[in-house]
């Protein structure tokens, strides 16, 4: 079987506009969630946010092209160039055919969409962007990264909610080891800071409350009351191994495998004894060949709020068994929030960074024990560890679920 690597990370998120930046305040337990700044939130019951911090869509792309996409498309174009360099992917020197894109979104061009809305009620259809269209699709990101760099392999977009960046790394990475590709551009990205997203969330009771915004995300706490909207983008460039090797590329670590199910249950409520992640995370371990001890630490999804983390602790137990009490366990979102379609990327591509630094990023915000979450959350502080095998988990609207598997890179 054709082995999968990662050789390269591309991030963009409220943590910082670049892999050192976020990887640096993941490990000091430094939040990046804050009062809403992107339009007057003053109305609505939770305004907070984890919003992408000094970014300028015009030091990405060529400033014409910044000003006709969706910030959505900007993030992932800004998180695909800084994974290619940082690959040092020289597509000169690729058979183009054989490097393809798959990126995933949630909501898609947000801001394209509700922008372009107000202008056609204010002042009428002849005022709508001709390039709406074609900036408002789940797959424009897609078309965009292509025509960027070239990749003339497979492309295409996936959605499944929260869990789509997951479900995106985990197909991409399938699409190499079966040959349609040798070189992925994988991951996932969202931009919903928007009034009526908001709004919607809102509505749901879905959103956390806290008086210090920091604080306001608090993953397998008992206090927890919700989560809180966040932004951004993750790649990675997945690569066949004797393609890496050829090139002297350096590794992160490898990709192992990958399970998707479905809770078939409810739109919005994880079923109560976890059947669907729990089946995820059992078929990403059937398929890497791994017994579930082999595994030191998970990124959960760990969203903060009082459903989804005691029926992810109860799927982690039923999968892991006595196992699970050596593990670690932590989410990330306490730092950057719940980034949507960009989660479960960003999410895996600190799984490849935990196993490549041996460095375990802490769950912040948790001060009060919950006897329905009963694991080693990693509380508050970052844990030297070696980390040879990690997996990242991901629960979406509609019961999507993802597991990703990786594991330390072990040159045999």
């Amino acid at each position: 079987m054709r082995r999968v690597v990662v050789t390269g990370l591309g991030l963009i998120t409220p943590l910082g506009n670049d892999v050192a930046s976020t990887w640096e305040s993941l490990i000091a337990g430094r939040s990046g969630l804050g009062l809403v700044s992107r339009f007057d939130a003053s109305a609505y019951d939770h305004p907070i946010a984890a919003e992408v911090k000094d970014f300028n869509a015009a030091e990405v792309v060529d400033p014409k092209l910044a000003r006709r996409i969706d910030l959505s498309s900007a993030f992932a174009l800004a998180a695909s160039h800084q994974a290619l360099a940082d690959a040092r992917l020289d597509m000169t020197q690729e058979d183009a055919s054989r490097v393809g894109v798959l990126l995933g979104t949630g909501m898609g061009s947000a801001h394209q969409i509700v922008e372009q809305q107000r202008i056609l009620d204010e002042k009428g259809p002849r005022r709508v962007s001709p390039f709406l269209v074609s900036h408002m699709l789940p797959d424009t990101a897609t078309g965009l990264v292509a025509i960027a760099t070239g990749a003339r392999g497979p492309n295409f977009a996936v959605t499944a909610a929260c869990a789509t960046g997951g479900a995106a790394t985990g197909e991409a990475a399938e699409m190499v080891v079966r040959g349609d590709a040798d070189v992925m551009i994988a991951g996932g990205y969202e931009a919903p800071l928007q009034p009526i997203y908001y709004a919607g969330f809102n509505a749901m009771k879905a959103l956390a409350d806290h008086e210090d915004p920091a604080k306001a995300v608090r993953p397998f706490d008992a206090t927890r009351n919700g989560f809180i909207l966040g932004e951004g983008a993750g790649v990675l460039i997945l690569e066949e191994l004797e393609h890496a090797k050829a090139r002297g590329a350096r590794i992160y670590a490898e990709w192992r495998a990958a399970g998707t199910s479905n809770d078939a249950y409810d739109m919005v409520a994880a079923a109560e004894d976890g059947h669907g992640i729990a089946q995820a995370m059992r078929l990403a371990l059937r398929r890497a060949d791994l017994e579930p001890d082999a595994v030191q630490y998970i990124n959960a999804h760990g969203t903060s709020t009082p459903l989804n983390d005691r029926v992810e602790t109860r799927a982690i137990r039923e999968v892991f068994r006595e196992a699970a009490d050596d593990l670690m366990v932590s989410s990330t979102k306490s730092m950057h929030a719940h980034m949507m379609g960009a989660a479960g990327a960003v999410e895996a591509a600190i799984c490849a960074l935990t196993c490549h630094h041996g460095i375990v990023p802490p769950t912040i915000n948790y001060e009060h024990p919950d006897p329905d979450c009963d694991l080693d959350y990693v509380p508050n502080e970052a844990r030297q560890a070696e980390v040879r095998v990690a997996m990242s988990t991901s629960v979406g609207l509609g019961g999507h679920n993802s597991a990703i598997i990786f594991s330390k890179w072990e040159d045999a």
